[in-house]
């Protein structure tokens, strides 16, 4: 803005006392001081406002005024509560060194002035701002010469002091400006989000997190203040749209700079589609890995792809990696959509094509840093996104994730009681360990690949909110192996064990390969009728005991067979006299008619727990 703008707003009621030819001055700024020498606060540009509190004497304005020209600040507007008028000696100094003054009448606080200098200047610097964000969406629509929405999100920073972060909707950082937010935070962002966009509100959807506020933007090329309504489906996009997370309340803010934000947002979504296209190539070469592997193709055709797939997910590595595979599906409830487009209303929709979805959700949990060993091992330094194969056939998506070889003789790796990290598709270690053509690797001694709870850890909170309460995602982790032939196995590993966490309650569950060779296989394909059955017949009496008497039986004998059978260590489990818990195992074989001190029954009672 230009000084003369504070003389044409008479709510201001500004004076001019000298200076009239240097009107056209711009203001960048506006700081109010009363220290003799607030240089060190100067960085040109400001409208500065004092109480004249500095001034003891008439001598005193011409070093205060000198400072000022010096640090070549716009203007000085002196206000007239303290002295009742503008000293002459101030107006003198101020015609010396051609500053403009201005009297502040003392009806007027300066809490008004600034307020509205810094509005003006804030909308100024949000249309040079535009210009300079459309200017970058033409770039980078014609190319990578934009550099990316980093250079946008400094901008914002440094133009409209707004700090801003691309997140994934797992809460992975895509790009920000300044100090990344803390996985924690991200995650809880992403969650405020997928379950805004869920329920329909009106973006931008502010929330408050460890009390700060952000304003959230989804990333789509669409307009300002668009609803779920826009689209067929929302669950067809929600758990694949980037986020913009903005640190500050948006509730107040004008259309023009809303409709900077959006202008932002729609080009984070062209780098969105560029990103997207990249992937292409790994896509297709999984999609052509997993066909050769269905239709039962030879394992010399098999290993002739994944040799021209190693050097394209692991640049530079030099030797062939051992591969793992992954499956997930994401399931939707048929309860159509309606008008709302948030999948909580209406009947006979279509239903949700859920293949594509779990393809894109699967690729960005096998990045999420919260489980790759970035930084380390074969490969560092590469995008780990550059590293991930997924394919989808029907419902299901398929990662063929390759995993950098190690030496024959690792070294041993620490379990997770020991703080060990699992590492990711090129991370810390590999996925080592020899054996036979196609032989799953020891999980003992070497399993730095990839494991089913950590995949999920970190995303767990914010998938749950996208996927509400019509949604699932399971997923399946297979074993690693270190030829083509032992992939269709590992595929169908991955299946099974995929199904073994559809199994268990929750809308985000997982299963690796470890829990196929125990009775958890076996649990999930017991028919619902026959689980009822027999769970009932054992616990049903100690639930009704337990209801009217509040004897805890229950939970006695989940302790007393997770401690093996030990008097004393359930006991002291419990906090419960030995004579106690004696008189309560009693008590569970009088209800159950079974002995406890039995191996059978033992394992009836496990499995019935298990089941229910």
């Amino acid at each position: 803005m230009r000084l003369r703008a504070l003389l044409e707003n008479d709510a201001l009621g500004l004076r001019l006392l000298g200076g009239e030819k240097e009107l056209d001055r711009t203001v960048r700024g506006v700081m109010t001081t009363d220290l003799r020498d607030p240089s060190r606060y100067l960085s040109g540009g400001e409208l500065v406002l004092s109480g004249l509190a500095w001034r003891h004497s008439a001598e005193d304005s011409e070093p205060f005024v000198r400072i000022l020209a010096g640090a070549g600040v716009a203007g000085l507007a002196a206000g007239e509560a303290e002295l009742g008028a503008v000293p002459d000696d101030l107006v003198t100094a101020c015609e010396h060194h051609r500053l403009p003054l201005f009297a502040v009448n003392e009806d007027v606080a300066f809490a008004t002035v600034t307020e509205y200098v810094v509005r003006q200047v804030s909308g100024e610097r949000a249309g040079d701002l535009a210009a300079v964000v459309d200017r970058h969406r033409r770039l980078m629509t014609s190319g990578p010469a934009g550099g990316g929405p980093d250079v946008v999100l400094d901008l914002l920073g440094s133009d409209l002091d707004l700090r801003a972060w691309v997140l994934s909707p797992t809460g992975r950082q895509i790009a920000g400006a300044g100090a990344p937010l803390s996985p924690a935070r991200a995650a809880a962002l992403a969650g405020e989000h997928l379950a805004a966009t869920r329920t329909g509100r009106r973006s931008p959807y502010r929330t408050t997190v460890d009390g700060t506020a952000y304003s959230l933007f989804p990333v789509r090329n669409v307009g300002r203040g668009t609803t779920p309504a826009a689209f067929p489906d929302v669950r067809e996009t929600v758990l694949s749209d980037w986020l913009l997370a903005v640190e500050a309340d948006a509730g107040d803010w004008p259309a023009a700079r809303l409709d900077l934000l959006q202008g932002v947002t729609q080009l984070i979504a062209v780098e969105r589609d560029r990103r997207d296209a990249a992937r292409t190539v790994r896509r297709r070469l999984a999609q052509e890995i997993l066909e050769l592997v269905q239709t039962g193709a030879v394992p010399a055709e098999i290993a002739a792809r994944l040799r021209v797939a190693a050097p394209v997910l692991l640049p530079g590595l030099g030797a062939a990696p051992h591969w793992q595979v992954v499956v997930a599906r994401v399931e939707w409830a048929q309860k159509g959509t309606g008008t709302n487009g948030n999948g909580t209303g209406g009947t006979g929709a279509a239903p949700v094509e859920a293949g594509p979805v779990a393809q894109s959700l699967l690729e960005e949990i096998l990045v999420d840093p919260a489980w790759t060993g970035a930084g380390t091992g074969a490969g560092a330094g590469a995008d780990a996104s550059d590293r991930i194969a997924v394919a989808h056939t029907d419902d299901e998506a398929i990662a063929l994730v390759p995993l950098p070889a190690v030496p024959a003789d690792p070294a041993p790796v620490p379990d997770a009681g020991e703080g060990s990290q699992p590492g990711g598709a090129g991370g810390a270690g590999g996925a080592g360990g020899a054996g036979g053509a196609g032989k799953p690797l020891d999980v003992h001694t070497a399993d730095p690949g990839l494991h089913a709870d950590a995949l999920l850890a970190a995303v767990r909170t914010p998938l749950s909110a996208g996927l509400a309460d019509d949604g699932r995602l399971t997923l399946g982790v297979s074993a690693a192996v270190h030829s083509a032939d032992g992939l269709r196995g590992a595929l169908e590993e991955a299946r099974h064990a995929r199904r073994v966490a559809a199994a268990r309650p929750g809308p985000v569950c997982a299963a690796g390969h470890h829990e196929l060779a125990s009775h958890v296989l076996l649990l999930p394909f017991v028919p619902d009728d026959v689980r009822r059955a027999f769970t009932a017949r054992l616990l049903d009496p100690l639930r009704d005991y337990d209801r009217r008497h509040r004897a805890e039986l229950i939970p006695t004998l989940e302790a007393f067979l997770d401690c093996d059978g030990s008097w004393t260590r359930c006991a002291a489990r419990l906090h419960l006299h030995v004579n106690t818990l004696r008189y309560r195992v009693g008590r569970i074989e009088q209800l159950t008619g079974r002995d406890l001190a039995r191996l059978e029954d033992k394992l009836d009672f496990f499995l019935a727990l298990r089941m229910s």
